[in-house]
């Protein structure tokens, strides 16, 4: 379903990012006087949650006149996807925000459109999963939850992103340690942060999964558990890792940038800098340590060999697990 994001579903994105602070938002010279910023997925979720925070650091450094966002979202951006292709085609001052669900979703859904059919930019954030349940739930730990899976997975529903994203192959390989199939399991996709966050928070669901930053503030008022996080290294203070926990699972969901098909090479290298000096900036650094994010930046052709690599290694996942 096609969907744009109302007026005040931006506002309370935005009002839900932090402030930086003033020394990190010096001013600089404008670069464009607006920027079309396409979220291919709901608001609330993490794409979203990173073209809020694009918008608000470059536009507190003085680069950004003003934003312009859409929101479609749908099978992990591959509704939205092929909108943007043929849109904003040859338009040097849109981007689209996607990252590793998106990678997964257009294997799974067989999509004609995916990312060959964009300009790589750059790769920002990659973050950790998390496996949470609400307050209640008579999961009190990782161990009593993949029991559930291990014995009845199609009883034990579980939320996230859309289907043949990183938190459905993260369920698939959670079910396979246990001697299930990813077939058994029953997961309930959800085309953004904020529908899966009500659907476990109304206990519709067992469980959930998705990236830190996105259940972070649910866990830390107490109305979400976190049982797991799916780094190499713990994430939250009480939380063990997948691996420590005994299952050899080590997942980063990836965030990058992506401009129209199309534009002209001065374009594609005005946004290649444009993204390069924001990850080098304090402002921006300061952002991505209050969400949890890690910075992870890669672009050119440093980016493009990394989207070849995942896209294979992707692939050979979703078939281990039975996803495609």
């Amino acid at each position: 379903m096609l969907s744009r994001r109302s007026t005040l579903a931006m506002a309370a994105s935005a009002a839900a990012l932090p402030l930086i602070s003033g020394r990190a938002g010096a001013q600089g010279q404008q670069r464009f006087a607006s920027m079309n910023m396409f979220i291919p997925a709901g608001p609330g979720g993490g794409w979203d949650g990173l073209g809020r925070a694009i918008e608000q650091v470059t536009r507190q450094l003085g680069w950004v006149g003003s934003f312009q966002f859409e929101n479609v979202g749908g099978a992990g951006g591959t509704v939205g996807l092929p909108r943007f292709v043929a849109q904003r085609r040859g338009r040097g001052d849109s981007v689209l925000v996607g990252g590793a669900i998106m990678v997964g979703a257009v294997l799974a859904n067989k999509s004609p459109v995916g990312l060959k059919d964009v300009t790589p930019l750059a790769r920002m954030t990659t973050e950790p999963s998390v496996i949470v349940v609400p307050a209640n739930s008579e999961f009190r730990d990782i161990a009593a939850l993949l029991a559930a899976l291990k014995a009845n997975p199609g009883a034990t529903s579980v939320a996230g992103g859309s289907a043949g994203g990183i938190d459905h192959i993260i369920l698939g390989l959670m079910l396979k340690s246990q001697g299930r199939s990813a077939k058994d399991g029953s997961y309930v996709a959800f085309a953004g942060g904020g529908p899966a966050q009500a659907a476990i928070l109304g206990a519709q669901v067992k469980a959930g999964i998705s990236g830190i930053s996105e259940f972070a503030e649910q866990v830390k008022s107490g109305r979400m558990r976190a049982l797991a996080t799916t780094g190499a290294t713990r994430s939250l203070d009480g939380v063990p890792t997948l691996k420590e926990s005994g299952v050899d699972i080590v997942m980063g969901n990836w965030r990058g940038v992506f401009g129209p098909p199309g534009i002209k090479p001065e374009d594609r290298e005005k946004l290649v800098k444009f993204f390069t000096d924001l990850d080098a900036a304090s402002a921006w650094q300061e952002m991505c340590q209050r969400q949890g994010w890690d910075r992870a930046f890669l672009a050119g052709s440093d980016f493009e060999a990394f989207l070849k690599q995942d896209e294979s290694a992707t692939a050979e996942v979703l078939k281990e697990v039975g996803l495609v």
